[in-house]
């Protein structure tokens, strides 16, 4: 386990640098990439950072084009932050990522479907306890 999340983070952060962005920076942007728009209290929820750290990396992002903020229709006193494309940075990250999937799912077409059930079946699980044991952690 230790070693595919070693894997993992390596594999995003060089990849991040490569398109200019930190570690955090790209996580946040994925996040906000999936869930379209959040506010910068529900941002740092789902990354684990603070709301200071969020305000320091939504304020580059923001200068560098990635995303913006916008006024909250449900919570005039808050704003919601949007990603938005970046041609030029996604240039670096979109052919990376395409590698990754056609490299998994080369490595998903060596194992039968009922391996696949039962790899999927323990990976949901290690998702789920690992997401609970932070929840306890904070």
């Amino acid at each position: 386990g230790r070693q595919l999340a070693t894997a993992v983070i390596m594999f995003h952060e060089t990849l991040a640098k490569k398109a200019g962005l930190t570690a955090a920076e790209s996580r946040c942007l994925g996040i906000l990439f999936q869930r379209e728009a959040l506010t910068a209290g529900e941002l740092a929820r789902a990354t684990g950072l603070t709301t200071g750290a969020i305000t320091g990396i939504v304020d580059r992002l923001q200068k560098d084009g990635w995303l913006r903020r916008e006024a909250n229709p449900a919570d005039r006193r808050s704003v919601l932050i949007r990603a938005l494309p970046n041609r030029r940075r996604e240039a670096v990250l979109a052919p990376g990522y395409a590698r990754l999937r056609e490299a998994m799912a080369a490595l998903m077409a060596e194992f039968s479907p009922d391996e696949l059930l039962v790899i999927e079946r323990y990976l949901d699980g290690a998702v789920a306890t690992l997401q609970r044991l932070t929840e306890e952690l904070r």
